[in-house]
This record gives structure tokens, sequence and C-alpha cells, in this order.
């Protein structure tokens, strides 16, 4: 289930504007006890809360207030953060707000539409008991006990206007001469999920008469009378289209009927629009004493149904005749009769050329069709459904239904396979199971979670000429059809039971699968995804070997999830069915109310939206707890004080009663021993004790969440000391006994710390290294063999081996040996070259001995040329034999 994260948003409790959407009139806020319980009249659903996006409408008596929670809510913090918000003490002991900007004129006031809150008001004469949006969210159901009245919303910038006086909208009266207190009081209202734009509006009164009404705000009698109006008491002992099932105009004809007990209605609704199959057009009835009907098809004249419905419906009808004509002896005469009835059906559809409508907030237009008239307008009203139920249920016998939730069956995409056309399906409305899912609630706050396993189908009755194949046909064919129930589990204990109790369905926007009830004991949150991907992989199977085994071990695993999410402390007033809503701005929110103060419970926003075939995202999201910020209290429900500590006490009402009744002189003289003084003293103890037993009973739940609140703060104070400790631990601020010491030398020591035990880190791991280098002792490979050969024979060759031989013989002279001859031959060219100069530098050209030199004179130039060639061989071969001396030198290093 969704952990929950908050009870008590601020901008919806005092002294924030928001809580004024809740409040009770001024006249209303402060009146005793016995009149302000005076005025519930029927038991009945409260369905006071209405939402458009974050735009919240909530009925508060005869008045509706609307406000903008997104406004609200950012207003209050942004107010809040400025700090210019303080309290002041006001007139009898209250606590006001008080505005440094509103009292120097910069601000709004609390009633203005600068605080994103507003007043409507409405033509009722009576108390609002349900507000119904329609689906596209531009008109308003507003319903009492007996009167129906309709709202044309307008624009949200029209409301936020700055303007502090009550808004007037547009009101029309539905049905003035039908909708009446002296008609039957109506059970619900509900729009139609096929209608044109979200313009038609289905209700249903408790004597059991449906009708559908085609709203146009161009047309003002649309208001006034139905274009459909069906008494089911009728339809149920109908026998062929051809007869009047139109309910009665004449509101004196009240004879008793044993069906005015047995078809009381309690509730009705239709599936959503993304429903597949007929669900989309089948209305649920529940009444009162348990019995379970269904009307299908029920249509408006003008309707536009979604793209996949139509093409998934003809295919289904066509396997069905065809089928038949197959089996054509083993079918029964009703069987083809209403195969017929719905191909005729399906076959106006097509004919039709449908009509484009502009959808707001749309991409692409919708299509309008005409109801088909053919076979009839007015269905088969199926029903009373059996109860299949298990042998613990069977003991529940009379029960008193108050509420239906009916989940449709998921859209049959292998239908739509075969289709040339390609539709856009919704990944939500793919999954789920491919049975109706009907949900019914007890007074006594029991759930029945019924199966639709046979499926509802659109059915009329037949013509006056098949009539007597009707009456001829096998009695088998005419039995009702029946409900499975799955599973039965309770919301409320014995304890909590109250006669007066009508608890509700609510949606729930996270998924379709899972639901709200509200019932006086608190709100309770219904997830049936645990056993919706089991149940529907036993039905796609469609294997009949070992099904009752398998069924009963699906019965008797995990069921629904049920939770209490949100207990109403005893004795306080009755909760509004609980909405549920989630935006960007505000989370994900569900809000009810009591008469006095709101309920908000604020959950954690899924990650992505669950579909009941894929379990394993239960598991992702555990995955992700360990990484959010640790919860040092739990969430509790805000305490609000008994509404008898500011209510105004009956005593001075009651004393000035006797100033100016016939018992006023006894005020004016001593008292004496009579009658008239023992009726006085009687009705003053009577009113005091009242009272003072009320005040004692609010101020003894007043002391004991004070000692509550002081054990939670005490709880809250050591868990917070304890977790100061591990974060002290942590960043090294444990000083323990000694003495306090700064942060900035608490972070110089840690530096210092560091570095030191950096730098000895550092150390150990150069010293490891050493070790390791000198205790590796591995091998030679083949090729550093090789390679230390090749050095030492360079060596032998170059530098000598001490008399011994080159490592490798070659042909080729070693170079030490080629060095020693180049010297040689060095000293003996310079020898000669000296002598030749001194021969030639003696007198005229002769030699030593005084005669005339008898050698060859050699030029120069060519002397000079020689030497140069010799020198320069002398300097590369020098130059050679330094390079191979380095070279050794580094290698015997390395």
């Amino acid at each position: 289930m969704t952990k929950i994260k908050s009870f008590a948003p601020g901008f919806l409790h005092r002294p924030a504007p928001g809580h004024k959407l809740f409040e009770l009139p001024p006249n209303e806020s402060k009146l005793p006890a016995a009149l302000a319980y005076s005025k519930r009249g029927k038991p009945g659903p409260k369905r006071t809360i209405a939402l458009r996006g974050s735009e919240v409408f909530v009925a508060v008596g005869k008045q509706i207030r609307w406000g903008n929670l997104a406004h609200l809510k950012e207003s209050w913090e942004s107010k809040q953060s400025r700090g210019s918000r303080h309290l002041k003490q006001g007139p009898e002991g209250s606590f006001e707000v008080y505005d440094e900007e509103a009292a120097s004129g910069h601000g709004h006031s609390a009633t203005g539409s600068g605080d994103g809150y507003r007043i409507i008001k409405t033509p009722v004469s009576e108390d609002i008991r349900q507000l119904v949006m329609s689906p596209e969210h531009d008109f308003l159901a507003v319903l009492t006990s007996h009167t129906v009245h309709i709202c044309i919303l307008p624009d949200s910038s029209h409301l936020q206007a700055d303007d502090e006086t009550p808004f007037k909208p547009k009101f029309w009266t539905l049905g003035p001469t039908t909708h009446v207190t002296t008609r039957a009081p109506i059970a619900a209202a509900i729009w139609h999920p096929l209608g044109v734009n979200g313009s038609c509006l289905v209700t249903i009164t408790e004597d059991a008469v449906v009708r559908l009404w085609e709203l146009s705000v161009a047309d003002r009698w649309s208001f006034d009378s139905p274009t459909l109006a069906i008494d089911l008491k009728r339809l149920a002992d109908g026998t062929s289209l051809e007869q009047d099932f139109s309910a009665s105009t004449s509101a004196t004809n009240k004879g008793f009927s044993p069906d005015l007990f047995d078809m009381e209605v309690a509730a009705a609704c239709f599936p959503g629009r993304g429903s597949g199959g007929w669900s989309a057009m089948t209305l649920w009835i529940a009444m009162v004493g348990g019995d379970v009907y269904a009307l299908c098809p029920l249509l408006p004249s003008r309707w536009s149904p979604p793209p996949t419905l139509l093409p998934s419906l003809s295919v289904s009808i066509v396997e069905c005749v065809a089928a038949m004509e197959d089996d054509d002896a083993e079918v029964s005469p009703e069987a083809k009769i209403l195969a017929q009835q719905q191909l005729e059906w399906i076959s106006d559809l097509d004919n039709q050329e449908p009509k484009l409508v502009d959808v707001p907030y749309a991409d692409h237009p919708a299509e309008v069709y005409q109801r088909p008239s053919r076979p009839g307008i007015v269905p088969k009203l199926q029903g009373p459904f059996q109860l299949e139920a298990s042998p613990d249920d069977e003991q529940d016998d009379e029960i008193e239904l108050r509420d239906i939730y009916v989940i449709g069956a998921k859209i049959s995409t292998a239908a739509l396979m075969d289709e040339d056309e390609e539709f856009d399906v919704a990944e939500d409305e793919k999954g789920g199971l491919s049975l109706s899912i009907i949900c019914l609630l007890s007074a006594s706050g029991q759930v029945k979670t019924c199966l639709d396993t046979e499926g509802v189908q659109a059915k009329w009755l037949p013509p006056r000429s098949n009539r007597s194949k009707r009456v001829s046909a096998s009695p088998a064919t005419s039995t009702p059809g029946s409900l499975l129930t799955f599973q039965t589990f309770d919301t409320l204990k014995p304890a909590e039971l109250t006669s007066d109790s009508w608890p509700t369905f609510s949606d729930d926007v996270t998924s379709r699968y899972s639901f709200y009830i509200t019932h006086p004991a608190g709100i309770t949150s219904v997830s049936l995804a645990p056993w919706i991907s089991r149940l529907e992989s036993e039905v796609e199977s469609g294997t009949e070997a070992g099904a009752g085994f398998r069924i009963d071990l699906l019965l008797k695993g995990q069921g629904a999830e049920v939770e209490r999410v949100y207990t109403q402390p005893s004795g306080q007033n009755a909760l509004a069915a609980a909405v549920s809503l989630m935006d960007l701005d505000l989370g994900h929110l569900v809000l009810s109310a009591t008469l006095h103060d709101p309920v908000a419970l604020f959950f954690d926003m899924p990650e992505r939206e669950m579909s009941p075939l894929r379990q394993e995202t239960p598991l992702l999201l555990e995955q992700g707890e360990p990484n959010e910020a640790p919860v040092l209290c739990e969430p509790r429900p805000l305490f609000h004080p008994s509404q008898v500590l500011d209510r105004r006490s009956a005593v001075p009402d009651w004393h000035e009663h006797i100033k100016t009744g016939r018992r006023s002189t006894m005020l004016q003289q001593q008292v004496k021993l009579s009658v008239a003084t023992l009726e006085v003293f009687t009705d003053g103890h009577r009113l005091v004790s009242a009272e003072v037993f009320e005040l004692n009973n609010a101020v003894a739940e007043l002391f004991r969440k004070c000692e509550a609140l002081r054990s939670e703060l005490q709880d809250q104070i050591t868990k917070a000391n304890d977790v100061k400790g591990r974060i002290d631990t942590i960043s090294g601020n444990d000083s323990g006994d000694d003495e306090p010491v700064s942060d900035d030398m608490l972070v110089t020591d840690r530096l210092r710390m560091a570095k030191e035990r950096q730098q000895d880190l550092a150390e150990r791991v150069e010293s490891i290294r050493k070790r390791l280098g000198r205790a590796t002792s591995r091998e030679l490979s083949d090729k550093e063999k090789a390679w230390g050969e090749e050095v030492r024979a360079l060596g032998d060759s170059v530098l000598g081996s001490g008399g011994g031989k080159p490592a490798s013989p070659s042909k080729a002279k070693p170079v030490w040996q080629r060095f020693d001859e180049l010297q040689a031959l060095r000293e003996e060219l310079l020898s000669e070259a000296s002598q030749l100069e001194k021969k030639g530098g003696d007198g005229a050209g002769h030699d030593g001995t005084g005669s005339p030199a008898r050698g060859i004179k050699i030029p120069m130039d060519l002397r000079k040329a020689k030497v140069a060639q010799v020198v320069s061989l002398l300097e590369r071969e020098t130059a050679l034999v330094d390079a191979v001396k380095s070279r050794l030198e580094r290698l015997s290093i390395g």
C-alpha cells in the first residue's frame, strides 16, 4: 500500500484561509447540539466535495465554497516564509491571523479571491448532499434530498477575479416538475460516460425510476423534461417491446405495491468510459434489500463511443451469429432472437455516418452516433442476479446495501487485431481483468467483491410477434444471471456501527483496481491488484482440467489489500466521501471533511502507474526505500478539539426565557419549596447537566491528547538525540566530557591527521613495493636470455674478453682489434707526415746530406686533402667507440 507522508497540511487548517472552505456559516457554527444536528433528515450519501484539477468545490449547508488548492498552498507558504504573519487574540478568546500586508492595505481580504477562496451562492432551499462533476468539468450537479440543480461552471479565471462578493453563476433547475419534494427522493445522479461532451445526466430516484437528461445550454427545455424515463418496476414485469415502461407523471398515485420494498434503490453507477465490450453502456443498480440489477444498453439519443468500442462489439456479435448458424440445432430460440436483435442493433450503427464534434482539450474530434431505434430504445432489466456466495457468507441473508462500485472489463485487443484500422489503446486500458468486478457495500461496512463470469450483454424484450416462442422456450434459458462472490471483508468493527451510517465508494486516481471506502469510523483503502493478474492468467488459460482446484487455491490465496488509512475519533461528525487528487504542485492527496474541519492525507507520489499485471513494481519500490530520508516520527492525524468547547451555551437563552415567561416573578423573590420551583430547578439541572457532561468529555479528551502529545514529544526528542549522537560520531564532534573545541580546530586537526595518515600509508606502500621487488625471483624468458647473450657478445667484441675469444665466431675482426690497428696506422702516418715535412723544409730542396732531394714532390693541396680524410676517419671511429662504450655502461647499470 502507499505510504502516508502527512495528515496535516498547514494551508487547510487554522489559521490559514483554506480552512474557511470547510467551516460552517457563522450563524450555524455555534448552535447548541440539539439544533446543530436536528437538520440531518433521512440518511443518505454525503458527497459534498468535487474536484476540477487542483480546484475544489465544497458544499457547506446551502453554500458552495470554491478554492484553488495549489494557490492556497503557495500563498500560505510564501506568507509563512516572509514571517509577516502573527497570531493576535480576538474576541471571545479566539485567535485570528494578523497579516501586516493586509493591515497596511497591500494585501487581500481573508474572504477575497487573493487567498484562493470564494463563496458560490446557490438557489437550493435545503442542505446540499451531493456534488457531481461532469466529465468535461463544465457542469456541476448540485443535489439535495429531492432536487437537482445544474451549475454552469465558469472558467477559473472568473472565480479568481479580484472580487470579494459571493459569486453567482448560472443555475438551471433540473426537472422543476419532476424532482420535487412531493416526489420520491433522489438516490443517485451520474453523468453518462458516453454522453456527447459529457452533457448527459442520469438520475435514479428511490422509487426505481431512471431518467436520462441530455443537457444543452442553448436549449432551456432540455432541463425541463428527460429524453428517456424508465420505470424499473414496470420493466421488471414487462413481456414485450411494445409495452409502455415510462414513469408515471401523476404525483398522487401512491398505491401499495410489493415492488416498493423489493426495488428501493440504494445506489447506481456506470463503469468507466475505458471499459471494453458492453460495460460502458451498462447501468448497475443496487437495491437496499440486496438485489442487483443491470440495464444494457442504456444510451442517450446522441452518444459518442470510444474509437475501439464499436469495432470490438461488431466483431464479437458477428462471431456469435456465425457460431449459432453452425450449431443451429443446439441453440435455443431465445438465444437466436437475442443474436438477431444485437445484429440488427449493430447494423443500424454501421449504416450511420457519424457526425464529428469538437472535443475540448482533445487532438481529434469525437464521432457522434444516433441511438438505434431497433430493436428498441428501452433495454431489458437483467436481474436480480443471484450471488453465488461461499459457505461462510451464507448467513448474511438480510443485508442493506448502501453503495455499488463497478470496474468494467478491459478492452479486448485480440478482437481488434483483425481490423485494418489502427486504434490507439492506452497502456492502462490494455492490462487488467477481462471480467467485470462488482463491489457491493452494505450498511455494516461489509464489502462483497463479485465477478460477472457470464458477462452482461445487451438484451431487449422480445417483440410481440415472438411472444409464443418465448413462452414455449425452455425454462432454463430464462433463469436470471449470477455473480460469483470472490471475496468478502469487513471495514467496520461492531462497536463502530451506527444506525444512520451510509458508507460510500470513491475512486483512486492511481489505479482503476483500487478505491477508497468512507464510513463513519474513517477512511479505508482497498486494492484488488494482488489477485487480478493471477485470476486473469486462469481466465486466459481456458483449461478445464483441475479448474476447480486452482480456483479454490486462488480463493484461499492472497486477497485484496485492505488498510485503514484514517480513523475518525469517536463521537465526531460523519465524513464526506473522500476524493483522490494527484497534482504536481500538491502531490498525491486524499481529501475529506467533517462539518467543521478538513481531513487531508498526503501519500507518496508513485514513480509510475502500477499495472495489476505487473507484480514486480512493489519490489522496485522496496528497493528504492533505503534511499529515502529516515523518519523520526510517524505521521498522525491532526487533532481537532471538540466543537462543544466553542459552542454557545443555552443557559443564557433559558434564563431570558424565564425572565419573559410566567415564572418571571420567581426571580424577584426568595426561593420557596413549591412545584413551580421544582420545575425550574429540574429544567435548569437537565440543561446544565447535559452541557457539563459534554464539556467534561471534551476536556477529558483534550487532556488525554495533551498527555499523549507529551509522551510522543519525549519519544521524538529521544530519537532526535540518538540521531544527533550518530551524526556527531560520524562528523567527529563527540568530545565527551572534555572541554568544548571550536569547529575550526576540529577541522584543522582532522585535516592534519588525514595528511599524516596519507603520508604513512604512502611510505608503507613504497616499502612493500621494494620488498616485493626484491623477493621476486622469476626465471628469465628465452628472449631475455638471448638478449643477454647478445649484450655479452657485443661487450666482448668491443672491449675484449681478457684474452678470451669472442662469444660468437665471426669473419669480421673485432672492433677493439680494428681500433688498435687504426691507432697504429695513425701513429705511423703521423710519423711519416712529420718526416716528409722535415725533409721538405731543408734548404734548396736538398736532403740532409746537402745534396739535392731526389724524392717525388707531392703537391700541397693533395697532401692536405689526404690528411683531412684520415682525420675524418679517425674521428668517425672515435665517435663509434664512444657510443658503444656509453651504451654498454647504460646496459650494465640497468
